[in-house]
Parts: structure tokens; C-alpha cells; sequence
């Protein structure tokens, strides 16, 4: 029986901190929920967004289980996991199987810059042979901007084929739509789903499945308006919603998005611990917020 695809937008989650910059699990389970009232499928924690690498392995497991014990349904959540040993890689993941989550984001062991295609097939063979649990689903996580390295299409195909019941899934944050129709080419089974809401209206049309989108932790509502015309049967504004949506995004991107996008939560939700993030990563000024919340104006949504 042939699986079905992951399908839908997803919000990798943005992670918030005190002031003494310990994880908040009360404004993360909040956030949550409220990405999830305004229409986003998957919750993503621990992408890029979520400063994932600036957070230790028990405070990636403690963050999921505050919201899977807060009442999130652990079924809409794909946690990162990918990290360069093993055995941490492992962790993460036997976790997530363990409450119940859809699936893991995994990266490459991205500080081996020259690693080959076999090293890490190697690798994730190892990974699928150490969890051994038909409830493991991968989405492979490819940034080669951050990351150094990442999976060709000639990888997620081999992957696909030789574990399809794990390697489901691909996120494309390479910026290049040329790769993800490559990848969309070379394992067909795979849900492969461009990393920005930039590529979501021409993702579509060849064949992706979706976003997994920063911005979608300020704009869910908009993003998510243009998948539903997207797949749908009247595309008669398709046109002008991707426009604004992309609009909204290009604004953002001019500033450091990460620290933009918690600036804007902070002011719009009176709430000055969103401001936080760890070093290396500065917080954003008040003046640059302020400068990006006029420059969004009214295609602001409620925040």
C-alpha cells in the first residue's frame, strides 16, 4: 500500500528564551498554538529558525515535551535532530518516536565539509540501523548555505529507495528551485518542500508538496491562504495573493530575520522576553523593529 504524502505548510518554530537565556516553554507552547489556530499543518522545532545548534540535546528533548504535555497533538510535529555524532542524532530521534511525533528533520553531519555522497549514505544507514523502528520518518534537511554540505538528488533518491518507508520527506533550503526540481525528479516518493514560501506557489506546480517556511512563524495565516488556492480549483488570485505573500516575505528578509521576527512578536504581544536570542546571534533594536512593522504595515496580520 502506497503511503501518502506529508503534505501542507510548516512553521519551523522559533525558540524563545528568558531573560537569564533559558529555553521559555510558556511562550513556545503559546506560540504554538497559535500557529496551529491560524491554519499551519506541521510544527517544526529546532530548524535553523529555532536556533537548534545554540540549544543543548536535554533542552531539545525538554521543549518537545512541553508542548506534546501541553496539548499539542504530537502527530503535527517534526522536530530537528541532525547533529554530527551519531549517538546525540540518535537521541533526538528515539525521542520523538518515543512521543509520538510524525516525523524528524535530520541534517548532515554538516562540520565534515568534503563528505561524500557514499559517507553519507554510510551515515544514515547507520542512523536507520541504530533507532530499527518502522516508525522512523526522515525529512532531510538540506542547507548547504549554513550547513557546508547537504543531500544531491542523486542521495535523496538512493536514500529513498534503498529505506522508503523512512526517507519521506525533503526540506530545500538550498534558495536554488533548480534543486528542488531535481530532487522532486530523482526520488519521486519524497515530499520535498522548498524552505521558503518564495518557491510555495511554483513548488506546487511542479510537484512539491508544501513549504517549510521562517516567516510562516509571522505570516501563517497569508502563507497558508496561498497553498489552499494553490492546490485548489479556483486560482483566479492566486496571482495577487503570491505577490503579497512574497511581498511580506522579501520585507522581512531585508532585515536579520530571526532576531526581525522575534523583535515584531515582542511588540506585538507586549511580551519583552520574544526579544531574547543566544549569541552569536544579537537581538534586534527597537528602532529596526519599529522600521519593519511600518514597512509590513497593514498586510500585518494579528500577531
Amino acid at each position: 500500500m502506497e503511503m501518502k504524502k506529508m503534505t501542507g505548510v510548516m512553521t519551523p518554530i522559533l525558540t524563545p528564551f528568558n531573560d537569564d537565556l533559558s529555553f521559555a516553554p510558556d511562550l513556545y507552547l503559546s506560540h504554538a498554538k497559535w500557529l496551529l489556530a491560524e491554519g499551519i499543518h506541521f510544527i517544526s522545532p529546532f530548524g535553523t529558525t529555532g536556533e537548534a545548534l545554540s540549544m543543548t540535546v536535554p533542552e531539545r528533548l525538554a521543549a518537545v515535551d512541553s508542548l506534546v504535555d501541553g496539548g499539542i497533538d504530537p502527530a503535527v510535529l517534526m522536530p530537528g535532530t541532525g547533529l554530527c555524532n551519531l549517538e546525540d542524532t540518535v537521541t533526538l530521534c528515539q525521542h520523538a518516536l518515543d512521543r509520538g511525533c510524525a516525523a524528524v528533520m535530520t541534517l548532515p553531519p554538516f562540520f565534515y565539509k568534503n563528505a561524500s555522497d557514499d559517507g553519507l549514505h554510510a551515515y544514515f544507514t547507520r542512523l536507520v540501523e541504530t533507532v530499527n523502528s518502522p516508525d522512523l520518518k526522515i525529512c532531510m534537511y538540506h542547507i548547504p548555505p549554513l550547513a557546508g554540505i547537504g543531500f544531491s538528488p542523486a542521495l535523496a533518491g538512493r536514500l529513498s529507495k534503498d529505506f522508503p518507508d523512512v526517507f519521506v520527506a525533503y526540506k530545500d533550503s538550498s534558495g536554488n528551485f533548480e534543486n528542488t526540481k531535481a530532487v522532486i525528479a530523482a526520488a519521486p516518493d519524497v515530499a520535498v518542500f522548498p524552505g521558503s514560501e518564495l518557491f510555495l506557489k511554483e513548488g506546487l506546480e511542479h510537484g512539491g508538496m508544501g513549504c517549510i517556511s521562517a516567516t510562516c512563524n509571522v505570516n501563517p495565516a497569508g502563507i497558508r491562504y496561498v497553498y489552499d488556492v494553490g492546490v485548489g480549483a479556483k486560482k483566479d488570485d492566486l496571482e495577487k495573493i503570491n505577490s503579497e505573500m512574497v511581498a511580506f516575505r522579501k520585507k522581512v528578509e531585508g532585515y536579520a530575520p530571526i532576531p526581525a521576527m522575534k523583535g515584531m512578536l515582542a511588540v506585538k504581544r507586549h511580551e519583552p522576553r520574544w526579544r531574547n536570542v543566544r549569541p552569536p546571534i544579537m537581538p534586534a533594536t527597537v528602532a529596526k523593529t519599529e522600521s519593519l512593522l511600518r514597512d509590513l504595515g497593514d498586510t500585518l496580520g494579528s500577531l
